[in-house]
């Protein structure tokens, strides 16, 4: 791997961008251990030299504070979570709780109880949860202390996070989109918020913002999280955090797999380089393809086999198209004001039920397609590609626009992603640098087969020590 096609990391901004500073106080001073902040905060908390009311006191001056930059919270349980530090401290298993004291977001689709069910929509049912969803109910046995909820295009379909009277902004350049579905899950990482959250991953939509802000992004593989979600198989829960580590430990909380959590460095692995898009029509910026080959030189300089090739999409991105058509049909039924939806909204659902009238989904297409996958990892262990093709787009009213504006700018945003929530396969999005052009940050996609989540987690944490990011914009 030629060494120009390394890209250096530039952090730098350009005019145009407004970059949110870092607090420095008490979750920042716990940083500095090598698995992250969360991990910091829990062992601290455990050391009993930080209390959980302190850690999360902290955790919501800053959200108070700064939440208006990139309006990365719709959200925000600054009661209720003060509450709850304080009766958190009061136990007597602190040292027990993997992650004691730890604020968490969790995206603003699933149930906390006390706090609606949104999904960026005014047509859903305004009335709140009365109990937790099962993966909030982890994450409080662990010991976390959900601090918000955070913002998502509506009913999580769109690329990007808007809605009446709001935009998600990228931390790093708030003039581009912290990206969607789980925009303010990736904004509120970034902007050092909170070091880790909860997103939901329906086509992309943990990976893509995850890319977008440059925090790290992981997507497990069907059947390893508890999933209460209808969309045509096509999405589960994953986690943004600022380090391979925290990510890895809050995966283990809501998988109920300690093991998880263990990031040793793996054995040597059978790399695939994909640069090339799934449709030829499709152009890839060439500092996002720069990022999947700096990946890739980084694996190979960590002792990996690394080897250029091509994926067998085949039809994939149609495939994934109707599918996505038909995901939110079963949850637009249950919705308590239809009208109020957005007009690209009620289109796409308009087009969802027809695809469905015309029974153009079958699960033949996804067989086709698994079969190919899986015949191409026999071969290798991991592919890795670009997270997304372009740099985020403009941070504007993208709900306003029509439905074939919003599907052809995250067709042209985002073409890697899909085909892992189609096959239901796990996936991470890791930074690789920054983009010189939008100061937006550019990153990596790793897949693989079923049950490479551990795989993947240890290749992960092997690139961040051989190469580390900015953990939270500066």
């Amino acid at each position: 791997m030629a060494s120009e096609d390394v890209i250096a990391e530039n952090t730098s901004a350009d005019n145009n961008s407004e970059p949110i500073e870092e607090d420095h106080s008490v979750c920042s001073d716990l940083s500095g251990a090598a698995r992250g902040p969360a991990g910091a905060i829990a062992a601290g908390i455990h050391e009993a030299t930080v209390a959980p009311t302190e850690v999360v006191d902290t955790a919501l001056w800053r959200i108070a504070e700064q939440n208006r930059k990139t309006n990365a919270f719709s959200v925000i349980r600054t009661e209720q979570a003060k509450t709850e530090a304080a009766e958190l401290e009061q136990r007597s298993d602190l040292e027990e709780l993997p992650m004691a004291g730890v604020p968490v977001a969790v995206e603003h689709t699933i149930a906390v109880a006390g706090e609606t069910m949104l999904a960026g929509s005014a047509a859903s049912d305004p009335a709140p949860a009365r109990s937790d969803d099962p993966l909030v109910r982890r994450l409080r046995a662990a010991g976390a202390v959900v601090v918000g909820l955070t913002s998502v295009s509506e009913l999580g379909l769109w690329a990007t996070t808007d809605g009446a009277g709001h935009i998600t902004r990228n931390p790093w350049n708030p003039k581009r989109t912290a990206g969607g579905a789980s925009g303010g899950a990736a904004a509120a990482v970034a902007a050092g918020l909170v070091p880790v959250a909860h997103g939901t991953d329906g086509l992309g939509s943990v990976r893509v913002p995850a890319a977008c802000c440059g925090v790290y992004g992981f997507k497990p593989g069907r059947y390893i999280v508890p999933n209460a979600d209808d969309r045509s198989g096509m999405s589960e829960s994953g986690v943004l955090a600022t380090t391979v580590g925290d990510a890895a430990l809050m995966l283990s909380v809501l998988a109920a797999r300690p093991n998880l959590a263990e990031v040793d460095p793996p054995g040597r692995l059978r790399i695939a380089l994909v640069v090339a898009p799934p449709l030829r029509f499709l152009r890839v910026d060439r500092h996002w393809a720069t990022a999947a080959r700096t990946a890739a030189a980084v694996a190979a300089a960590g002792g990996h086999r690394v080897e250029l090739t091509t994926l067998p999409y085949g039809n994939a991105m149609l495939v994934s198209l109707l599918r996505w058509l038909t995901a939110a049909v079963p949850a637009a039924a249950r919705l308590i004001y239809p009208e109020r939806l957005q007009t690209r909204t009620r289109w796409h659902l308009a087009l969802g039920e027809l695809v469905l009238r015309l029974r153009l989904v079958r699960p033949a297409q996804i067989d086709r397609i698994e079969a190919r996958l899986l015949e191409f990892f026999e071969r290798y262990d991991v592919v890795i590609t670009p997270t997304l093709a372009t740099a985020p787009p403009r941070a504007r009213a993208w709900s306003a626009r029509g439905w074939f504006a919003n599907v052809l700018s995250g067709t042209c945003f985002a073409p890697f992603v899909a085909i892992w929530n189609l096959v239901g396969w796990p996936a991470a999005s890791i930074p690789m640098g920054m983009h010189p052009r939008s100061n937006t940050p550019v990153a990596a996609q790793l897949a693989g087969p079923p049950g490479s989540e551990v795989t993947l987690l240890r290749l992960s944490a092997q690139l961040e020590e051989l190469r580390p990011w900015a953990r939270t914009v500066h």
